[in-house]
């Protein structure tokens, strides 16, 4: 997939105008790109309009209008962009109590690389996570991760071609698994892939 350009951008003064439909679009198009892993567990799989979206709220958050600061931001977030042959996902660790998300992002560290798609007919990928920066240290792991997961032509293919999709994660302290993904959510990320 493209990478989002800054000439494909609104500016803060169209963007200001068409947010509200454009949220209520990105709303509507990421449920069926989000995966419940358990209670405590989210996935939002990313692709173009998602980070697209992200972009444009970061820069009216920041009033950023300057090339420079734009282009951070490009900088920073098109790698979310799936590239054809992989599937990219944010995840959140999502505990409303301080207290007991301290507490688990003690006990779940590692959970990132524990994070796995399984196309039927084959074994399953496991993520590789947080390409930019580690997000954990010796005492927890952080309540947001990114990663991506290389399926490659075979697995695209048979995911196109209709295969079942399952979405799991398999940690000493958290196992959870979505067998199979709902069809919306697997035909949505369908869309991710060109082999």
């Amino acid at each position: 997939m493209a990478a989002i350009t800054r000439e494909s951008l609104m500016s803060l003064e169209v963007y200001a105008r068409e947010r509200p439909a454009f949220r209520q679009r990105v709303i509507a198009h990421k449920k069926a790109r989000t995966v419940h892993l358990g209670d405590h567990i989210t996935l939002l799989f990313e692709d173009e309009l998602t980070v697209r979206y992200q972009i444009q709220e970061m820069l009216r958050i920041e009033r950023t209008f300057e090339e420079e600061g734009i282009l951070d931001e490009l900088h920073a977030y098109n790698p979310l962009v799936p590239d054809g042959l992989n599937l990219k996902a944010t995840m959140l660790i999502e505990f409303p109590d301080e207290l007991e998300r301290r507490q688990w992002l003690a006990r779940l560290i590692g959970v990132e690389d524990a994070v796995w798609l399984r196309v039927a007919g084959f074994e399953p990928v496991f993520a590789i996570a947080d390409e930019d920066m580690p997000r954990e240290n010796a005492e927890k792991t952080s309540s947001v991760h990114f990663l991506r997961f290389e399926l490659g032509a075979e697995r695209g293919r048979a995911l196109m071609g209709g295969a079942m999709l399952a979405v799991g994660v398999s940690h000493d302290a958290c196992t959870a698994a979505l067998d199979p993904v709902p069809e919306a959510i697997r035909s949505s990320l369908c869309g991710d892939l060109r082999v």
